[in-house]
């Protein structure tokens, strides 16, 4: 088992209504639970021979860090921006299929319904429609690269 594998059988576990779920062959266990378990923890278990244990570490405090001047500027600059985010957890892709075109381009004109990108999830692609008019101003994410729920993937100018 992959980790592809593993994280579609994570998707396809957080999306069912089970707080449990072993999956077990001869040289691998995996076991994940969900919140509805009351347990937010994921158990992975490798075969004997290819197991190790890391180091246990207590967490470090989260530390705040100030941003620069600069830094606070662009995210100010962004906020009149409107921000296209995934909808699903899987794969974005900007382009229909490798031999095509993308879908979109920084300064490219976008209207409501127009699809900006596709999102592979479980052997499903799933059109991504822009949910604004507007001008796509900037691209958040690599092509080909996994995205999570409500992340940001595109801003867009609406004016």
């Amino acid at each position: 088992m992959d980790i592809k594998d593993i994280q579609n059988l994570i998707k396809f576990v957080s999306k069912s209504e089970v707080s449990e779920v072993k999956y077990k062959t001869k040289d691998f266990e995996i076991t994940i639970k969900t919140p509805l378990g009351g347990n937010d923890n994921f158990t992975y278990a490798a075969p004997p021979q290819m197991y190790q244990q890391a180091p246990s570490a207590p967490a470090a405090p989260a530390t705040v860090i100030s941003a620069p001047a600069s830094e606070s500027a662009a995210s100010t600059e962004d906020s009149k921006y409107v921000t296209i985010k995934s909808p699903m957890i899987g794969t974005f892709y900007r382009k229909p299929s490798p031999d095509k075109d993308v879908f979109v381009n920084v300064g490219d004109a976008v209207t409501d319904g127009k699809v900006v990108c596709v999102i592979e999830a479980m052997k499903l692609f799933n059109q991504i429609e822009s949910e604004v008019s507007g001008k796509i101003v900037k691209i958040l994410v690599d092509d080909a690269t996994p995205v999570e729920y409500d992340q940001p993937l595109f801003l867009v100018d609406p004016s």
